[in-house]
């Protein structure tokens, strides 16, 4: 990928703090900084963001952190220290947003909580992330993507039913809730713009919360209902036909039909019209009541044919279906590399690295990746000479006294 270095993203101006650690908070300060904000990551001095530390791994290089801190500056800054919280104090009154993912209190015990803070800035945006939210019973628990998942009812919903629940293979709840981040950041800096008298605000974003807000089905059913919705290996309840079909040389295929016009369109393209006028199988109501029944129909169906063959047909057709994909499937994949989805870096020990390409796609104002993720301090002089006005003096007392 060509890097539009003269591009301006749309939040090319806006200046984010990011004390956060591992994925959650740090991914919604991801998806700012490919749209131009610019990223300061504060770190702990020498020990850096737990996130360096995780797998996988390139001999003992780290691969998953270019990508999620990409588009950041890193300055080390302890704030235990009084000088650290006078640094960071100083930043504020320069920066737009802070995002933070500390349990509920804890900015507060080391003296750089909100209303402190909101002082020092009275436009200041602060995005805090936690488990369970900064009130109600929960609120002082432990807060990780894969217990919130389990407590937001996904869980509960994934599996076998002879089998235990299963959770997601990698931090689903994390990235979901990182895009929270993102979109509860700008709506801030819209609402704090366009205000006749500018004021900040905190904005109180939990793990559990951002995939429980995405299944109104299963409120609404259990509450009109009283169905516990239990767990199953794929699309239920919904639509039918809908799931997951091998083809004849051995590929799975997902198909799914999320309408009655879209059935009528596989029936036509199976040569089954006599399915429209059927009182098994004429509308959606029905198919689900007949669930396993269409299921089979349609998986003797798509047997008959190659992966390569069903996709062409089906398409034509207009009907909904694709290969499941692993990661090599996807690198080869035409589509993938038009759409520039994976996109090659410059890194200063691997030489290059892929990684995803920025989305979604601004016409006018496009995103771009300006670096990978920092070494632990990169910025420190950049940041504090520049910004701050410290000398080099300066910066040598605060390295002998640990500060950064």
């Amino acid at each position: 990928m060509e890097i539009k270095v003269g591009s301006q993203g749309p939040l090319t101006g806006i200046r984010v703090l990011d004390l956060s650690t591992m994925i959650a908070a740090p991914y919604g300060a991801v998806l700012l900084g490919d749209f131009g904000a610019d990223v300061i990551k504060v770190e702990i001095p020498k020990r850096g963001d737990s996130l360096r530390d995780m797998g996988p791994f390139h001999e003992d290089e780290p691969l998953r952190w270019p990508a999620l801190a990409r588009n950041k500056k890193s300055l080390t800054l302890d704030l235990h220290t009084e000088q650290g919280k006078k640094i960071l104090k100083e930043l504020v009154a320069v920066s737009d947003v802070v995002i933070e993912n500390f349990r509920p209190g804890t900015l507060e015990k080391w003296g750089v909580g909100y209303e402190v803070l909101k002082e020092v800035n009275n436009d200041l945006i602060m995005i805090r992330v936690t488990g369970y939210g900064q009130t109600g019973p929960n609120a002082h628990k432990a807060g990780f993507g894969t217990p919130a998942t389990a407590y937001s009812g996904f869980t509960y919903l994934h599996g076998y039913s002879d089998r235990p629940p299963i959770s997601p293979s990698f931090s689903l709840t994390d990235y979901i809730t990182g895009v929270y981040v993102a979109f509860a950041t700008a709506s801030a800096l819209f609402h704090r713009n366009r205000a006749d008298e500018q004021k900040g605000q905190f904005v109180d974003i939990s793990l559990y919360e951002s995939v429980f807000r995405m299944m109104e089905f299963l409120v609404a059913d259990y509450d009109q209902n009283g169905i516990i919705k239990e767990r199953s290996p794929g699309l239920s309840g919904h639509s039918s036909p809908a799931g997951t079909f091998q083809t004849k040389d051995g590929h799975w295929m997902v198909l799914v039909t999320s309408s009655d016009r879209t059935f009528e369109r596989l029936a036509k393209a199976m040569d089954r019209e006599d399915m429209l006028s059927d009182d098994r199988f004429y509308t959606n109501s029905v198919r689900l009541k007949n669930f396993d029944l269409t299921n089979g129909i349609v998986a003797d169906w798509v047997k008959q044919f190659t992966r390569d063959e069903i996709q062409k047909y089906l398409d034509e057709h207009g009907v909904p279906i694709s290969p499941i994909y692993s990661i090599e499937d996807i690198f080869s994949d035409e589509h993938y590399q038009a759409r520039e989805n994976i996109v090659e870096v410059e890194h200063p020990r691997l030489g290059t690295i892929k990684m995803p390409g920025v989305v979604p796609k601004f016409s006018g104002t496009p995103g771009k990746i300006r670096n990978v993720g920092p070494d632990l301090g990169e910025h420190n002089e950049e940041i504090l000479t520049e910004l701050l006005n410290y000398t080099n003096a300066d910066l040598e007392e605060l390295k002998k006294s640990g500060v950064i």
